[in-house]
């Protein structure tokens, strides 16, 4: 199995690169990056079904620190203030001259979507590299407070806000600098396993019917279908900014806390199955920093490599659907 992690791809990374091992001698410095997700649960698939995650100690946290550590200019957007101090704190210790930002935001909630976007422009600063890395997995049945079911808010809708949002700053800093500008979402190999219909778009906040593992790999179908059309868009107004999605892998950290008996299981075995958050930031922090990505639009990543996907994530006309779907939605 071990051999099996260490087999490099085209990339020439494995399964088992780590986030420093895959941005070894890249200088970040004179970019900046937002980050979402330091303190959401971070929903990431195995292979074999299973769900694990990360919060304030996960891929989002690693992934900040080894920005931070090339040099790049950080902005964690962050849902509990406390923990993401201490991410931030942590961060600084380590690499003294890491600039680290931290700002306020809930991906479930639209306004606090828009309060992040305030806050983040009157910070002053350019926009190169946006990650959109935050969000749950497997909750009971609930709506946000936009009344819309979690895992779609969270997951997906505040993302797709988000990036609505800040990309005008993304194209201008791309043109100003010189320097194209990479969007990254984080989605899980659960978009293979959504509801029988994709997007359940008339029932999107029906309870009936809901399951929670279905309402995941829906969400998660929804980022990877806003990635590709998002980048189609892109391509056709010749913007100098890319949009790639990825798996992270499986990865060791709470996300089955909703499970205590199979969380506590997978706490102690798991680490000898899965990824540590040191292999699980690897493909973010390859795909936002790493120069054979450049130019790179409209793929799939895992493992630093590129993956095809399945048919139903390349439905550019359920794509399409969603994306008048999710607009309707923020502006409802």
């Amino acid at each position: 199995m071990w051999g099996l992690l260490r087999r490099r791809g085209p990339s020439g990374f494995s399964a088992s690169s780590t986030a420093e091992e895959v941005t070894a001698g890249i200088d970040g410095s004179g970019l900046v990056a937002v980050v979402t997700g330091l303190n959401c649960c971070r929903g990431i698939t195995a292979d074999w079904g299973l769900v694990l995650a990360g919060a304030s100690s996960g891929i989002g946290a690693e992934t900040c620190r080894v920005l931070a550590m090339r040099g790049v200019h950080v902005v964690m957007g962050v849902r509990n203030s406390s923990a993401g101090a201490r991410v931030r704190d942590e961060i600084v210790e380590q690499s003294p001259a890491a600039k680290v930002e931290m700002l306020d935001l809930d991906l479930s909630s639209m306004s606090s979507v828009r309060r992040f976007e305030e806050s983040f422009n009157a910070l002053n600063l350019p926009l190169n590299i946006l990650i959109n890395n935050a969000g749950i997995a497997f909750v009971p049945f609930k709506l946000s407070e936009d009344g819309i079911e979690l895992h779609f808010s969270t997951n997906h809708l505040g993302h797709f806000l988000l990036t609505n949002l800040l990309l005008e700053k993304m194209k201008v800093t791309a043109i100003e600098s010189g320097i194209e500008g990479r969007v990254v979402i984080v989605a899980s190999d659960s978009y293979k396993h959504p509801y029988r219909e994709g997007i359940r778009f008339d029932k999107i906040n029906d309870e009936s019917g809901y399951n929670k593992f279905l309402a995941y790999g829906q969400s998660k179908l929804a980022n990877i279908l806003h990635s590709n059309l998002l980048s189609s868009i892109l391509k056709e107004q010749d913007a100098k900014v890319t949009v790639n999605s990825l798996h992270p892998g499986g990865v060791v950290t709470n996300i089955m806390r909703h499970m205590a008996f199979i969380n506590g299981m997978l706490s102690t075995a798991g680490k000898f199955f899965v990824k540590g958050v040191e292999q699980g930031a690897a493909t973010v922090c390859y795909v936002a920093l790493h120069p054979q990505v450049a130019g790179v639009t409209g793929k799939f990543f895992v493992d630093c490599d590129i993956t095809e996907l399945k048919s139903h994530a390349l439905d550019m006309d359920l794509a399409k659907r969603l994306w008048d779907f999710s607009l309707n939605l923020i502006h409802s």
